[in-house]
Order: structure tokens, then sequence, then C-alpha cells
């Protein structure tokens, strides 16, 4: 192979054939990886060239995709999650050439065949690869943010690596910061994204580290979600993992965090920062933990609800804060039309009665902008049957917003 060009698909497809039999039959995505890397000899300026905008090499995406193929062909399988095996069948492939055309085959009698409806396709099985993921997908989903929008908040989540979303309720913070998650890892891969809500009664010994009851009766220590996210963004260097954590405010944040609360910082994320915790490692020997350039952080903070605690200042210096609005622009009338039902004739009034609903709480000294109705509250969940917008509508107002304002 000529090291200056990036490896067809190809070739990618049978060095990954190569990779598994070199290594006994099974190896995990990265193991392949690397033995592809040896095999072709694939110098480094070739691996770093990006894929659009996404995290990943252009490579990485050509191997995904070279499994999936050899996948469809039959040539391997997912063993286990993020392990592939070589078949029989792949094994059979002593030549380029017949994987050549084993594909023309297999891809000739799928065009031959009449193509099943779209809803009974079958979806993926969490032992496939994700699906890719970037900005577009988050549009495609029903953000109304513009697109602009949305790059500058990944762009703060990359720089920063600490976000949080406020805002009034219904403004989609909690459905906004997962699909940022996977705009910035690249893919759709819930493996790399963990979701948490604090709540007043979590603490260190659950998110960090600390003791827990086992089988016979007695105490072992046992890391918690956190901790487990740093031990994978370790292992795995060159992915992005994501901790989105609910209603941030509503529990004590630098109790959680504890010491590591410090080494959140974006400056701060190098083994050289390291800190020993407050409980050592479960057999016994205190090492020093540091927070990974690669582990990532978005909250989520309703800035109405008054019960809450204010921000720690701590917390607060090591995160980017953005405030999302009540979005009822042109996006959100195009889909609530063409994906919920709503009636055409009918969004117009929605988003008036609501803007003036909304005009009223900001100018109100009592209240404030951040009491705002936010737009998910008119955003059906499902699709409305023809012409039910009315009262559908009546029943937000009667069981939703009204009990909002007079809790207000």
């Amino acid at each position: 192979m000529n090291n200056h060009r990036i490896p067809s698909d190809i070739d990618l497809m049978w060095s990954t054939l190569q990779a598994l039999v070199k290594s006994g039959g099974t190896a995990s995505t990265q193991e392949i990886r690397k033995s592809i890397v040896e095999i072709m000899a694939i110098p480094d300026e070739i691996l770093a060239i990006p894929q659009g905008e996404g995290p990943r090499s252009k490579i990485d995406y050509r191997a995904r995709w070279a499994r999936t193929e050899l996948k469809r062909i039959g040539a391997v399988v997912n063993s286990k999650r993020g392990f592939w095996s070589i078949t029989d069948r792949g094994r059979r492939f002593d030549a380029e050439e017949q994987l050549i055309g084993r594909l023309k085959e297999q891809n000739k009698r799928e065009r031959d065949e009449k193509k099943p409806e779209e809803e009974k396709t079958p979806k993926p099985s969490a032992t496939d690869d994700p699906e890719t993921y970037s900005v577009r997908s988050v549009l495609n989903e029903g953000c109304f943010l513009e697109r602009q929008e949305i790059e500058r908040l990944l762009e703060r989540l990359r720089t920063r690596k600490n976000l949080i979303l406020q805002g009034p309720p219904g403004t989609g913070k909690t459905w906004l910061a997962r699909r940022l998650a996977f705009a910035l890892i690249g893919e759709r891969d819930e493996r790399k994204v963990r979701v948490v809500q604090f709540h007043p009664n979590l603490s260190y010994e659950d998110f960090v580290r600390g003791w827990r009851p086992v089988g016979d009766g007695k105490l072992a220590l046992a890391d918690g979600v956190f901790m487990e996210t740093l031990r994978d963004a370790s292992a795995d260097p060159s992915a992005k993992f994501v901790v989105v954590i609910e209603e941030i405010n509503r529990g004590n944040p630098a109790q959680i965090f504890g010491e590591l609360l410090t080494l959140l910082e974006a400056d701060k994320r190098s083994p050289r920062d390291a800190v020993e915790l407050c409980y050592p490692d479960p057999d016994g020997t205190r090492r020093s933990v540091h927070v990974p350039e690669n582990v990532y952080v978005i909250g989520t903070m309703n800035i109405a609800d008054r019960s809450l605690a204010l921000v720690d200042l701590a917390l607060r210096r090591r995160f980017a804060f953005v405030t999302l609005e009540s979005s009822l622009g042109a996006a959100w009338s195009n889909w609530v039309v063409q994906e919920c039902g709503i009636d055409p004739g009918l969004v117009d009034e929605l988003r008036r009665r609501i803007g003036t609903l909304n005009n009223r709480i900001a100018v109100d000294n009592r209240l404030g902008s951040q009491f705002q109705v936010g737009h998910s509250y008119v955003t059906p969940t499902y699709r409305l049957e023809s012409g039910a917008t009315r009262d559908w509508f009546r029943q937000v107002v009667e069981t939703e917003i009204g009990p909002l304002l007079e809790e207000y």
C-alpha cells in the first residue's frame, strides 16, 4: 500500500480480517485498530486526518464502515459489546479478490430483493456500531435553536470542558444536553454518555466512591458514576466521554464532587494535577486520580425554582453557563405542524397566546424572564389526530400551564 494515501474501504476490510486472524479470532475495536495500523503501516499524518466536524479521524470512520460491511456479508460478528469475531466464512477469504466478489454478489442480491417497509426495518442492536451524530442530527430531531447557536454551545463545551444549560421550565434543557453530548462525541453511543440526576440526598459516596453493602452483610468500596467514567476515559483516550447531570443545583455539587471539583477545571486535566481520593482503591492502595482531557460534564439547571440553593461560586468558576429561552419561531412552527399534527391555522394563535403570557411574566417585578413558559409545553410528544389541536391545548393549559401559574 502507498503509505501516503488514505486506505481504501477494501483495504480496511481486508486488513480487519487479517487483524482478527492474527489475534486468534476475536479482538476489541481498539485492538483491531492498532493491528490495522501495524499491518498497513499507516503513518501518523494519515491517522490524524479528521472526518468532517466530528471528533474521529477519517480512518476510524472508514474502519467502522469496513466492520459493518464485513458483518453484513457474514465475515464477522459482534461477539459481545465492543468485540468482533471472524466467522468461518471470513476465514475462507484468502484473497482480496474473493472479498470483493462476495461484496458484489451481496449488493446485487439486495438490489434484486424488494425493500421492506420503513417501519419494519429492524433497528440496530446494542452491539452494533453506533450511528454517526452531528449538529445536523440535533436539528433533524427537533431542536429549535439556530445551527450557529448549537455550534457555539459545542465550541464552549470543547474548550471549557464543563457546560451548564440553565433556563425557565420547558425550554428543553435535558433534551438538548443529551444531544449535545452525542454531537460532541460524533456518534449516538449510549455507552459514552452517563446521565445522573442530583438531589438533596445524593452524596460523594454515591457519585465518586464509597462503601456499599455486599451479599454477605459486609461493606465494600465501590466506584460511583463519575469514577467509572474517569476509568473508561483513561482506558480509551481517543474517545470522548460525557456525564450529563440533571438539576445540578438540586444537590450540593461541592459536597458531591468533593476533591474532584478542583480537577474539573480545563487547565487541570493532567496527571500532574492529580490528587488522592478520600477513599483508597478497593485493594487498599492510595493512587492519585485526575480528570482526563476527554471527560466532559453537561449540567442542567432550573433557574425559576427558588427553593433550590444558589450555585456554589467554586462550581460556577468551572462551568460555562448558557441560558435557554422559549423558542417559538419558524423552526418550532414547522416542526409542530409537520411532525406533531397541529392545525396550521392555529399555530400563530398558540404562539400569540404563549408570547403574551411570557411578556406579562417578564415585566412582573415579582417574577421575571426566568419564570417564562418554555416551548416544550406547547410541543406535543405525539402526533395529534386531525381536528384535535384545540382540545389538546385546552388540556395543556388546565393541567400543566395553569397549575404552574398558580404555583407562581
